[in-house]
């Protein structure tokens, strides 16, 4: 990439990977060649650095390196990071302005969650970055590889000291964040006195829960108090905080520290109005988690942070994002009544919406409906949704249209899609394909699959595949469906032409979809190849397919050597298929050996099939220990299935921890478990006990 650049092409690149394993380094070492050709380099940092960016982007010139190193506090940021990623595509496409080069550096986590589609009908936060990014990124290993390892060992043979120290330190290959100082970070972690120990745990959760990278002394002081245990606590100095202080902020190798002194520069926001409560935390001392404590950190996201935590959040948090964040955090973990504090801390035109959803969950309605009303009126398009919504739950039907279309109005395309919903209720297809093509032409893809679905419908095919040609980019997936539509419909010669044309791109499941016409269509030797090729290197539903396929025309023993490769390539189905069979036959061995094989898998939900199925045929103590293994998981989808499962057995007791370790973990966005409604209709106090009626 640097050397398109030297050539006079503009290009962006973002190296991924978890913190310490050089992607910095590389950037660095990579641009050298460009200063000795007379390049710049312009790193955005003040008064924050997505603003310093945005507000000067426009500035940037040819034979300029843009450096927007740990890109999320860039392109992650709420107010300008969509902004920022739509202007340095633009300055990436400016022949005028080039050539630039723009590298950026990111952990993992954050290019999934900026990749990652959003839901239908959900907003879409990351649009722009995630088109930014697209094509744009390189994945940087955690280890050395073999081929690394040697040349480090030829340089440290040469005489290379410090790398040869920590290739003896780093067997595992993990020789950049060794050289970086991990290991000392970690050890001092391990070993800090209880003080230093309770003021890292604040920190870790702070950060890992959302607070900012600078956080106030004082916060982190009250934070700590319930991380304490009572002996602990009892023998605590009155200088606690200094001496865990002195003992944290000690540099480590590469000049790294667990905590350590920052000085965030002031930003031109205005004032907090949100609270009258005293702000003194601005004045505070503020520190910075190492990065590498930060990220161990994440490993402690099955732990709720005790009360004192949330206490300390409440009085010195400032930050009104900070405040959001944390809001959010806790209302997935079921913490409505602090989710509900934390919000009303944040001006109302950002909060009543969220507030309005806590009380309609706690079951105050009229509140819930006082404050989407106030929201409405504040131009809040999402609490017209919202309140549409409560409309509907009380039958005021025609109420809820009213709401609906005061946010169409407003260029809301949910709403749009909402008032297709409730027409073709009413059974008025035309109004609802009068909604559904305007919010398709903004280029909503549920929209426009709808639409094409009334069209096919009401008998107009063409009409169908006209529209669906006019968006290139999603017509694979719409295509597929109204392929399947025209093959129900027994139109096979139509479906197959529409499927044809993604067929090239060798997408499996498409491959499948058009072999099940083929076969319909008399020609099973064509299916067979392209079942053939969507086995080929696809997913193992897809050798699962094949292995039906075979079956069916007698080839029973392929078939099965293609469902135990499908099985043991991760598919779920082909598992229990062949359990199924082994059962049915008797073959009690094969099914203790299959049974042996599979309960050593790390994936909760293969060890929950496998627990159902023993449950199923009488082995319940096998069932118990399956159950029991799937439940050490963090996921907390599968801790909910193991949760209904232990209730089904009549262990309600088990059951309600399963359900409590699930809220602890949150995670699930405004979805809350209809588990959690039931059985804490207010929520959960910070120790996991049921929160009093409030």
């Amino acid at each position: 990439m640097v050397e398109t650049a030297a050539g006079g092409r503009s290009g962006l690149l973002v190296l991924v990977g978890p913190s310490s394993t050089g992607k910095t380094r590389a950037c660095w070492e990579a641009v050298q060649i460009l200063s000795d050709r007379g390049w710049r380099l312009w790193h955005p940092f003040d008064p924050s650095r997505a603003e310093a960016a945005l507000a000067s982007i426009q500035q940037v010139r040819p034979h300029t390196v843009v450096w927007l190193n740990e890109a999320q506090h860039y392109l992650g940021d709420t107010h300008h990071g969509e902004t920022l990623a739509a202007a340095l595509r633009a300055l990436l496409t400016d022949q005028d302005r080039g050539p630039v080069l723009v590298l950026g550096t990111l952990w993992p986590e954050y290019e999934r969650e900026y990749s990652a589609l959003p839901q239908p009908g959900r907003p879409d936060p990351y649009g722009q970055v995630r088109e930014l990014l697209t094509g744009r990124t390189v994945s940087v290993p955690d280890t050395f590889d073999q081929a690394a390892l040697e040349a480090a060992r030829l340089i440290a043979d040469g005489g290379d000291t410090l790398l040869a120290a920590a290739l003896q330190r780093a067997p595992d290959g993990r020789v950049a964040q060794d050289l970086a100082g991990a290991p000392e970070l970690l050890r001092r972690y391990r070993s800090a006195s209880a003080p230093a120990r309770c003021l890292l745990h604040a920190a870790m959760d702070a950060r890992r829960l959302g607070v900012g990278l600078h956080l106030p002394i004082d916060f982190l002081a009250d934070a700590a108090a319930d991380y304490f245990s009572d002996h602990e606590y009892d023998l605590l100095a009155n200088d606690w905080v200094d001496q865990a202080l002195d003992e944290l902020t000690k540099p480590v190798h590469g000049h790294l520290a667990p905590l350590r002194r920052s000085n965030p520069r002031r930003t031109s926001r205005a004032p907090r109005t949100a609270s009258s409560r005293t702000v003194t935390s601005t004045q505070a001392a503020r520190y910075r988690l190492a990065d590498y404590l930060e990220e161990h950190g994440r490993k402690r996201r099955s732990l709720y942070p005790p009360a004192s935590f949330w206490q300390a959040a409440h009085d010195h948090i400032t930050d009104i994002d900070d405040l959001e964040r944390l809001g959010s955090a806790a209302f997935e973990r079921h913490r409505l009544q602090w989710a509900y504090h934390l919000y009303a801390l944040v001006p109302a035109s950002r909060s009543r919406a969220m507030l309005a959803l806590i009380r309609q969950i706690v079951g105050d309605l009229e509140e819930a409906e006082r404050l989407l009303v106030r929201a409405c009126a504040a131009g809040d398009q999402q609490a017209l949704l919202s309140l549409a919504h409560l409309r509907e739950e009380d039958n005021d039907q025609q109420g809820a249209e009213h709401l609906f279309r005061q946010a169409a109005a407003a260029g809301n395309d949910q709403a749009l899609k909402e008032l297709a919903r409730l027409r073709l209720d009413a059974g008025d297809t035309d109004s609802a394909t009068q909604f559904l093509t305007r919010a398709a032409k903004s280029g909503d893809v549920g929209a426009l699959k709808q639409l094409a679905w009334l069209r096919e419908k009401t008998g107009d095919k063409d009409g169908a595949e006209s529209l669906l040609a006019r968006r290139p980019a999603t017509t694979p997936f719409l295509l597929m469906e109204l392929a399947r539509l025209r093959a129900e419909g027994g139109d096979q010669e139509g479906a197959e032409r529409l499927l044809s044309e993604v067929v090239e791109a060798g997408r499996p499941y498409v491959l499948i979809q058009l072999a099940g016409i083929r076969l319909e269509t008399g020609d099973p030797a064509a299916a067979e190849r392209l079942l053939t090729a969507a086995a080929d290197g696809g997913p193992p539903e897809a050798t699962r397919m094949l292995a039906h396929f075979r079956q069916h025309f007698g080839h029973r023993e392929e078939a099965r050597q293609l469902l135990l490769q499908a099985a043991y390539a991760g598919s779920t189905h082909a598992m229990l298929e062949l359990l199924d069979h082994y059962h049915g036959a008797g073959e009690q061995t094969k099914v203790d050996e299959f049974l042996a094989d599979f309960s050593e898998s790390s994936d909760p939900f293969t060890l929950i099939e496998l627990a159902i199925f023993c449950q199923e045929t009488g082995d319940l103590n096998a069932a118990d220990s399956l159950l029991t293994q799937a439940c050490a998981s963090d996921d907390v989808y599968a801790l909910l299935k193991a949760s209904r499962l232990r209730l089904e057995a009549g262990n309600e007791e088990l059951s309600e921890e399963l359900l409590r370790r699930a809220a602890d973990i949150g995670d699930w966005g405004d979805e809350v478990p209809d588990e959690f409604a039931a059985m804490w209709p207010f929520g959960l106090d910070a120790d996991g006990t049921p929160t009093p009626p409030w």
